[in-house]
Order: structure tokens, then sequence, then C-alpha cells
């Protein structure tokens, strides 16, 4: 199983390789440039489909694992359902490679899935809350930088609120006022900075409370008699920094997609970034997917308030009652 997931991962991989070495997809017709085309090019068909295949699968294991282990937590959705709307997505992208003088079927495929992988970050938000959940009071004070009950608020608020900034500013920016256009982008990337720089901060948090855990509970943080490790199973996660671990992997993923948009907007919608889909690609697709996919090999319920015997998953600071 592990060989073949290895090939699959290695195949996609390659295809995303050769999508971001395409180039653009622009019409041309002999020395003319058809330059009606919405968004000034037209999406490759292989690349979309090779995306769709890659995304596809990931969602459906996502499902698969969200069905078929016992404890089915609600906030696992965020997951499933965006890889489900990604998916999506790129069969619209499809759609509109064949009907690339269609403006709205550009803004379906381009513009109207902007906000799905904001589905992506909310797990990890909503996945940190519930890891300090698991432990005792003592351990939360003193090794997370916000309470556990306001991470999902703080860090979902902000995402909403930036991509509002930038629904407005890419609004104003389509208007012929060159005033209006000037104070769109500005809105506009200053929406995708703030949303990247949320993101970091989510990340330090992150990294932090592992950290201090790992120096005031250091019997917390290595956990005693763990069964190792099983890919694909329903079996219970003794060791609960392999779910840390992955968490840390998928902020990888997000920051790079996020440097991305931030680079992408700030070269102008007929930027070299923004009219060469190679690059969003590998800097945007890519990334997202690899991220997001780690959790088809581990689903991290199964790291959350089991106990095993002796073993206690989440451990505690102290013996006794959890909450």
């Amino acid at each position: 199983m592990a060989h073949l997931a290895n090939s699959v991962i290695l195949t996609i991989l390659l295809g995303f390789v050769a999508a971001a070495d395409a180039g653009n997809g622009t019409i041309t017709g002999g020395d003319q440039t058809f330059s009606f085309i919405p968004g000034g090019f037209v999406p490759k068909k292989i690349p979309a489909y090779i995306a769709l295949v890659a995304y596809g699968i990931s969602g459906l294991i996502h499902w698969i694992q969200f069905f078929a282990f016992p404890s089915r937590r609600p906030f696992m959705l965020a997951l499933t359902i965006g890889m489900t709307a990604m998916t999506a997505g790129f069969v619209v992208r499809i759609l509109f490679s064949m009907a690339p003088e269609n403006a709205i079927g550009k803004f379906i495929a381009m513009d109207l899935v902007r906000p799905f992988p904001c589905l992506f970050l909310a797990t990890d938000y909503m996945l940190l809350s519930r890891l300090a959940r698991s432990f005792d009071k003592e351990v939360v004070g003193r090794c997370l930088l916000i309470r556990e009950s306001r991470i999902v608020k703080i860090f979902v608020w902000s995402d909403v609120t930036t991509f509002l900034l930038q629904t407005i500013g890419g609004s104003s920016g389509a208007g012929h006022s060159p005033s209006a256009a000037k104070l769109g982008n500005t809105l506009g990337l200053a929406g995708l900075v703030l949303q990247a720089f949320s993101f970091l901060l989510f990340t330090v948090v992150l990294l932090t409370f592992g950290w201090r855990v790992s120096k005031h509970f250091p019997d917390l943080w290595i956990p005693r008699n763990a069964r190792p490790f099983k890919l694909f199973s329903r079996q219970s996660i003794d060791n609960w920094r392999v779910v840390y671990y992955t968490m840390c992997v998928t902020c990888i993923g997000v920051l790079i997609r996020s440097v991305f948009r931030v680079a992408e907007f700030a070269g102008g919608y007929s930027g070299t970034i923004a009219t060469h889909e190679g690059y969003f690609y590998f800097f945007d697709a890519l990334p997202l997917w690899l991220a997001m996919s780690l959790y088809c090999f581990l689903w991290p319920v199964r790291a959350f308030g089991v106990r095993s015997g002796e073993i206690e998953l989440i451990g505690s600071a102290h013996k006794g009652p959890r909450r």
C-alpha cells in the first residue's frame, strides 16, 4: 500500500511540474492573439485533469475516513467539503477551457473557487483547538499563546475580514475609474498580505505550543509505551506528536500558497504570474494538495481523547479526572 501511494504521489508531482513548465494558454491564430479571452489565457486541460484526479482521490479518501472512523467529528467536514469544492473547481476550469470567451465561466473557474482554501485553514485552526483541549488546564495555560476557545473565532474572523477586503478590492479594481482601480488594487493586496500574516501568526502559535510542551512537560512530549503509528488504520494514535508535526507541515504548504497569492496580485491581472497558469499549479494547487493530502494517511481524530489501557493518547500533567 505504501509503495502504491508513493507511486501515485510521484506521478501527480511530475504532472504538476510539467504543468508549471507549460507556459500560458493564450490562444493565438497565426500572428494574431485573441485579446477577448477573459483572464488573458485559456486554461490547459491536461494539468486541470491531473489536478482533478489528485484532489478527487484525496477528497474521496477523506470522506471514507470521515465515515469509517467511529468518532465522527463534524469539524472535519471543513476538510472534506473543502477538498470536494476544489475538485469541483477544476471540473469548472476544464469546462471553461472549452468556452474561453465566456466571462461568466471565467469568473466561476478562476474567482469563485478562491474562498474554498479557507476551509483548509479553518481545519488547522479547529485541530489545534481540539488538540489543546485534550490537555489539562495547566498545560494549556502555560503552553498556548491564545485560549483554545478563542483560536477558531479569532483566525476565522480574520480570514473573513481579509477575504472581504480582497473581494471589495477586486470589484473596485475592475472599475473604469483609474482612482477606483488604484484603491481596489491597494485594498485587495492589503487583504492578501493581512491574510498571509494572520496565518503566519497562527503558525507561530502552533510552533510555540509544541515547543513549550516539550520544555515544560517533557513527559507529555514523549508519551510512554506508545504503540507504533500505522498508516490507513482505525487504530488510535498514542503519540499525539504525529498529528502535531503533520499540522506543522500543512502550515508550510498554506504559507507557500499565501506568498504566491500576494505575488500574483501584486503583479497585476496582466502580469506574468497571473497569465501563466503553471505558476498557479506549482505554487497554489500543488502545495495545498500535498498539505491537505497528509490527512489521508493520518486522520487526526484518531489522536483525540482516547485511552487504551495504561496509555493515555494525550497525556496529563496530573493524575485524576480530566476536563
